[in-house]
């Protein structure tokens, strides 16, 4: 391979100097990603080639924040367009290499050799940096993916908790399922909230389809009545089980405070829509 050199050159020019080469070494150490470049160019507008000249020479020039800024605008794109990490993983690992060896094409062009003690000096900066690079790119890959998949189950958690309304001051909470803490707070939130947008006077809550209740869940469930009757709606639960009941005698719970109970939604709807 035909390398130009200018010997008062420093290491970021001679990689500038050296593109072509330093393109067409990056490639074939990449086997795998080289087929890709432009599916990834046209999906999230990423140009691979001239991003691996970036982080050549963030690297050389040891500048650490700009790196890490580009590893985590990194890891947020790929996750955006869900690029193949193992691509990603490739693609670094194949500049590592192509630096190292443009590295050895400088050091024997240049006439001050790396001493011993430079060379394993250089090793460390090299290899650190790099992989504070791909720690970065992962953990901003990870973010996005933890608040994508956050956002989405709040999504389907309020969509679990579908507020009905049967007339312009009743509506009905129909509860399926196992409910934990997590889910009681998504309930709260959205009684409360749609209590003030849809004016309700009363609330009917039916527990029939809840298959279990934790013991400390009973006692949130306590609270949002209060928060309920505080908002000056009126709460009516209907469908409540004998293991459920079981539990909140044991715990000394009762909603009489803050609901009316009946037995089954129907016979509630009956008497709620007449009056």
């Amino acid at each position: 391979m035909k390398v130009k050199f200018n010997r008062n050159s420093e290491l970021t020019n001679f990689i500038k100097d050296n593109q072509a080469n330093f393109e067409a070494k990056l490639l074939s150490e990449a086997v795998n990603v080289a087929g890709k470049i432009n599916d990834i160019l046209n999906t999230g507008n990423i140009d691979l080639l001239k991003n691996a000249q970036n982080l050549a020479i963030f690297v050389v020039e040891e500048r650490e924040e700009e790196l890490i800024g580009f590893a985590r605008q990194e890891g947020v794109l790929w996750a955006q367009h869900s690029l193949t990490l193992s691509f990603k993983l490739e693609w670094v690992q194949a500049i590592r290499r192509t630096l190292w060896h443009f590295l050895e094409k400088y050091d024997k062009f240049n006439e001050k050799n790396f001493s011993r003690e430079d060379f394993f000096e250089l090793e460390r900066k090299v290899n650190d940096s790099i992989d504070s690079f791909i720690n970065n790119f992962f953990l901003s890959y990870s973010e996005y993916k933890d608040e994508l998949l956050n956002s989405q189950r709040k999504i389907v958690e309020h969509l679990s908790v579908p507020i009905i309304p049967v007339s312009p001051t009743v509506a009905v909470l129909p509860l399926i399922g196992t409910i934990d803490d997590y889910r009681m707070q998504t309930i709260e939130e959205k009684v409360l909230m749609d209590i003030s947008r849809l004016k309700l006077e009363t609330l009917i809550m039916d527990l029939s389809g809840l298959t279990n209740m934790d013991e400390d869940v009973i006692v949130h469930f306590e609270n949002i009545l209060s928060g309920v009757s505080m908002m000056g709606c009126k709460a009516v639960i209907t469908g409540l089980r004998a293991e459920l009941v079981r539990n909140m005698i044991r715990l000394g719970v009762t909603f009489n405070q803050y609901a009316e109970t009946h037995g089954t939604l129907q016979q509630t709807l009956k008497k709620y829509l007449a009056l």
